[in-house]
């Protein structure tokens, strides 16, 4: 029997959900202006494609590294201080990012390494808060919680770019002040959560069984596998994220603000899609709107590639974020609906790595690509490889081409 979903405003009657919609909307603020401003700084530094690239990949690698021990830590111990602490590590580090850019140096290493602090506490965050989630709201509200959730993050990440492009005027340190505090303060939003799950009475050892018990789980579903791998492989190719600040300074000329407004689309597009979805939930046909979704993504991308006009490439870009918001809708409720709650740190965990791999290392691929043959031909053929992709993975993945409803009774 298929699980009814609620929509609308009924979500926020729970005091819970409100603290973590908060957590989400400040973590969304601070990541997003952050991101523009560490962009902007490392391309102001070094004029480096490479060192753009690099930036992605010293935010995925910990999450990489560190996935199946995080999501151990979320199945073990209590998620709402998991997140608590690793938001306050996250607070940290942008702190410090403040105190490098104060002191006026010009190495570069400094801010990777900071970025890999900033990357390993999301590590943690992210599987732990993932399998918050779903305890805080009752079943018949967990697609609407679902979207606002993601409506949340993208209004932010509206916001934060444009943000941060503006505060980057007043200087690099601004930006990092602000995102600093954003932290902090979702940190507390996190710790107030009154939900207290049942204590773990026997805490499992750790063994190779135990954490790779995500993986298994997400090999044995081959839905679950579709989902996940298709946006991993979509958005690695697909993504343009990391050469904006080449498109704003040689091809659109527009500079750190237009930078913010590129930044901002796909957000914007994202949070359209979110605000549809979590009043008029998707009922049929999840697996096939999936598949159309990436593909519709991979023609924006490509669209925008070849864009010289900053209003065209603007609305390529909200395009790509309302269409890769489709895909996030139908992943999540696969991924955090149907997983046992005891197993949902584990493989959210996994998660955070295909969606890491598919966002900075789609950056670090972005960046490669662009350093050998330019940042217009290296957009143009990841979107042609996405559109390729979809169309691969519908016939590899029948099982989620032909999946109906979003959540089913087991």
């Amino acid at each position: 029997m298929v699980k009814t979903q609620g929509s609308g405003w009924a979500v926020f009657a729970n005091g819970d959900f409100r603290l973590f919609g908060g957590a989400r909307f400040l973590t969304g603020l601070a990541y997003q202006m952050q991101a523009v401003a560490i962009g902007w700084f490392v391309y102001e530094l070094t004029h480096s494609a490479l060192a753009l690239g690099l930036v992605g990949l010293a935010g995925f690698l910990p999450a990489m590294l560190s996935a199946l021990v995080s999501g151990h830590v979320a199945d073990v111990y209590e998620r709402r201080i998991v997140g608590s602490l690793a938001f306050a590590v996250q607070s940290v580090a942008s702190f410090g990012l403040l105190a490098y850019a104060l002191s006026g140096a010009t190495a570069i290493w400094p801010v990777y390494a900071l970025v890999v602090i900033v990357g390993t506490a999301r590590a943690f965050a992210n599987p732990a808060l993932q399998a918050l989630l779903p305890t805080l709201v009752p079943v018949t509200l967990f697609g609407s919680a679902i979207a606002w959730n993601a409506s949340l993050w993208q209004t932010a990440s509206v916001m934060g770019p444009a943000l941060g492009g503006l505060l980057y005027a007043l200087g690099p340190k601004v930006v990092f002040a602000a995102a600093g505090t954003s932290f902090a303060l979702a940190s507390v939003s996190i710790a107030l959560i009154r939900h207290r799950p049942a204590p773990v009475s026997e805490r499992p050892a750790v063994t190779w069984a135990t954490l790779l018990a995500g993986i298994g789980y997400i090999r044995s579903q081959p839905v679950v596998l579709g989902a996940i791998s298709l946006d991993l492989f979509a958005v690695l190719f697909g993504g343009a994220t990391a050469l904006l600040p080449i498109y704003a300074a040689t091809v659109l000329h527009v500079g750190p603000l237009g930078l913010g407004l590129l930044r901002s689309m796909p957000a914007a597009g994202a949070v359209t899609m979110a605000l549809f979805l979590a009043t008029y939930p998707l009922r049929r046909h999840a697996g096939i709107r999936m598949l159309r979704a990436v593909m519709v993504f991979g023609l924006a991308t490509l669209a925008f590639g070849l864009s010289t006009s900053l209003p065209f490439s603007m609305a390529c870009l909200f395009v790509t974020g309302a269409a890769d918001m489709i895909s996030v809708y139908v992943r999540q409720s696969f991924v955090q609906g149907e997983t046992p709650d005891e197993m949902r740190g584990r493989v959210a965990a996994v998660n955070t790595v295909f969606i890491g791999a598919s966002n900075e290392l789609g950056e670090f691929e972005s960046g490669l690509l662009a350093a050998a043959a330019g940042a217009v031909p290296a957009v143009v053929l990841g979107g042609a490889a996405t559109i390729g992709i979809a169309v691969l993975w519908g016939r590899l993945f029948p099982a989620l081409r032909d999946r109906d409803h979003l959540l089913v009774e087991k």
